[in-house]
């Protein structure tokens, strides 16, 4: 009784090794350009486009060489480069962003959910900080970052950059995913579609209604 328990266990897993085998974390060939038109399957990411089709430009990108117009509410741009911007970083888990600011420019509290950052001043000096979680105490961590420094960023902490210097400012960032995502507080907060009622906003916030619809209106139409 026991001998057929077993041949019956084994037999089971050999019927299920083929679904445990079939996908695998690791990219599986040299490069997987993504077909952002490809809409046929359905995965985590984008289909690959045959590469006698890609050419050799998914390899090269000037994107972030040119900065981006500042002229913001929040004085600062940010030129983006992910996979829907470079196809050729699909399924790599990785990609970039430039970030510029006019002076007294900021990019305003916000998470990466699906990504860790690391970036470097390239021009003037930043106020970087990251807000720890609830386990920390809600600790602020910060510190002026001047050109040619970096900082880190873990995945899902809220943090913000502010250009404390008197000219200028610049920085590029990288992520550990080609789709890192992005959850500006403000904007979430205030500019949601459709947008979150305005009690439990004076609750959460413990303000008064009017104060609450003001922001509302400073960011009417997602912007």
């Amino acid at each position: 009784m026991g001998c057929s328990k077993l041949i019956a266990g084994m037999f089971t897993m050999l019927l299920l090794a083929p679904a445990v085998l079939a996908t695998d974390p690791d990219p599986l060939q040299d490069f997987c350009v993504a077909d952002l038109d490809g809409m046929t399957v359905s995965v985590n990411g984008h289909p690959c486009k045959p590469m006698s089709e890609a050419g050799d430009d998914f390899l090269f990108s000037s994107k972030l060489a040119k900065a981006g117009n500042t002229s913001t509410p929040n004085g600062s741009a940010v030129t983006e480069l992910d996979v829907a911007e470079w196809p050729g970083t699909n399924t790599l888990g990785v990609s970039m962003n430039r970030v510029d600011f006019a002076p007294g420019g900021t990019n305003p509290p916000h998470i990466h959910p699906r990504a860790t950052e690391i970036g470097i001043v390239m021009k003037g000096e930043l106020l970087v900080g990251i807000l720890g979680s609830l386990d920390s105490g809600n600790k602020l961590y910060s510190r002026v970052v001047r050109a040619g420094e970096t900082f880190l960023i873990p995945r899902g902490l809220m943090h913000f950059q502010f250009n404390v210097g008197k000219t200028e400012a610049s920085m590029v960032v990288s992520f550990n995913s080609q789709n890192p995502g992005i959850v500006f507080v403000p904007l979430t907060l205030f500019g949601s579609n459709p947008p979150i009622p305005t009690p439990v906003l004076t609750k959460a916030l413990r303000v008064e209604a009017g104060v609450v619809e003001l922001l509302k209106s400073k960011f009417a139409g997602g912007s």
